[in-house]
C-alpha cells in the first residue's frame, strides 16, 4: 500500500480551509464529506458566514443609504451614468483602442478575456485604473461583499460564439460560493436583451431558512455531482426552484452604457445565453475574503508590494508553473489585446 508522506500536511491544510473561504467539495475531503455534512458542517459554515457578514456590514458607514437599501432589498446596486462623460469616453478609448497584456479562458462556446488593471498599467490605461480604484467604489464593493478589502480589477471582454462549441456553464443559474462575495461590472456599451445580459434573482442574497435547508441538501451529494462547478462549491439551481426558497424570479439586466452593477454573488445569477455571436466589454472587479473573521480591513492583499499588484503576481506565478513544470493553467496568455479583438483561443 502506497503511503502518502504529505498526508499530515494536507490534513492541516484541509482543516484550515474549513475555517476560511475554501469551497470545493472535491479538492477538500473534509468539506466534501457527506458524513460531516449530514452532521451539519456545510449548514454551519453557511449560517456563520452570513452572521459574520451582517456584523461587518453594520460597521461600514461610508456607503450611501440608498445603496444600502438597494443591496439589502435586492442583493445588487445599479447606478446609471456612473462616470462623468469625459471620463467614460477616456475609459472606452483605453478599452477599445489601447492594446494591453491579456489572458483568455474558454468555457464551452464562450471566451472570457481578462486584461488586468493593476497599478503597473497606470501609464497605459490611467482613466480605467483610476475608475476601478475609486474609494467610493471600493467602499460599495466591500459593503456588498460583507467584508472590506482590496478588490481585483480588470477589463473583461466576453466573446460568445454559440456555434463554436458546448454550452457556456456560466449561463446556468448559480451561486459563486457559500458566502457573500462581490462582483462589479461597469458596462462600456449598451447591453440589450439579446446580447447575453447579466441575470440576478432579486433577494437571493438573503439566507432564508429554506435556502439554508437547500444548501444542506446540496452538500450531501455535491462531491459526487457530475456538474463540475457544482461539485467545486458553486451550486447550480433551476429557475423554477427559486420560489420555494423564498426568492423572486430572475431579472435580466439589459443596461445602457456607463451603467455600474455591483452584486452579491452568493445570490443566484448567470449570464443570459444568446442565440447569436456577441461581445460584451466591461470594467470588472471582485472581492472575496475569509467569511469568518470579525473584522473589516486588516487585509493582507493591501500590504505594500501586494496592493494593486495581486493579479500581476498571481498570473506570473501561474505562467511560471506552466512554463517550468508543465502545470495546466486556466488562463492562457494571448499578448496585447483590445476589446475589439476576436478570441485568440
Amino acid at each position: 500500500m502506497k503511503i502518502d508522506l504529505l498526508l499530515p500536511v494536507k490534513a492541516v491544510s484541509w482543516g484550515l480551509g474549513v475555517l476560511g473561504q475554501e469551497k470545493s467539495f472535491i479538492a477538500n475531503p473534509i468539506i466534501g464529506s457527506a458524513r460531516l455534512n449530514r452532521m451539519g458542517l456545510h449548514r454551519t459554515r453557511v449560517h456563520m458566514a452570513a452572521r459574520m457578514a451582517a456584523l461587518r456590514r453594520a460597521r461600514m458607514p461610508a456607503v450611501p443609504e440608498a445603496d444600502r437599501a438597494a443591496y439589502d432589498r435586492d442583493g445588487f446596486v445599479i447606478r446609471e451614468n456612473y462616470l462623468p462623460p469625459e471620463t467614460f469616453e477616456a475609459v472606452r478609448r483605453e478599452a477599445f483602442d489601447t492594446p494591453l497584456p491579456s489572458w483568455e479562458m474558454r468555457q464551452g462556446h464562450t471566451v472570457t478575456r481578462m486584461t488586468p488593471l493593476t497599478l503597473s498599467r497606470r501609464h497605459l490605461a490611467p482613466a480605467s485604473v483610476a475608475a476601478v480604484r475609486d474609494p467610493a467604489l471600493r467602499a460599495l464593493t466591500g459593503y456588498v461583499a460583507g467584508r472590506s478589502g482590496e478588490p481585483i480589477h480588470f477589463i473583461q471582454t466576453v466573446i460568445a460564439e454559440p456555434a463554436a462549441g458546448d454550452a457556456d456553464p456560466q449561463t446556468d443559474l448559480h451561486a459563486d460560493t457559500f458566502h457573500s462575495t462581490a462582483k462589479f461590472w461597469l458596462f462600456l456599451h449598451d447591453v440589450n436583451e439579446e446580447d447575453g445580459p447579466f441575470i440576478f434573482a432579486p433577494g437571493s442574497h438573503r439566507l432564508t431558512p429554506e435556502r439554508l435547508e437547500w444548501e444542506h441538501r446540496q452538500s450531501l451529494t455535491a462531491r459526487a455531482d457530475a456538474r463540475a462547478h457544482h461539485s467545486f462549491g458553486s451550486f447550480r439551481i433551476r429557475p423554477s426552484d427559486l420560489q420555494a426558497l423564498g426568492y423572486a424570479a430572475p431579472r435580466r439586466m439589459a443596461v445602457k452604457a456607463n451603467t455600474l452593477v455591483v452584486a452579491d454573488t452568493f445570490g443566484f445569477h448567470s449570464r443570459a445565453p444568446s442565440g447569436h455571436a456577441t461581445t460584451r466589454v466591461e470594467l470588472h472587479g471582485y472581492l472575496r475574503r475569509n467569511p469568518f473573521v470579525p473584522w473589516n480591513e486588516a487585509d493582507y492583499q493591501a500590504l505594500p508590494g501586494l496592493r494593486g499588484r495581486q493579479l500581476d503576481i498571481h498570473l506570473s506565478w501561474k505562467d511560471f508553473g506552466a512554463e517550468r513544470f508543465g502545470k495546466p493553467r486556466v488562463w492562457q496568455p494571448v499578448g496585447a489585446r483590445t476589446g475589439r479583438d476576436p478570441a485568440q483561443i
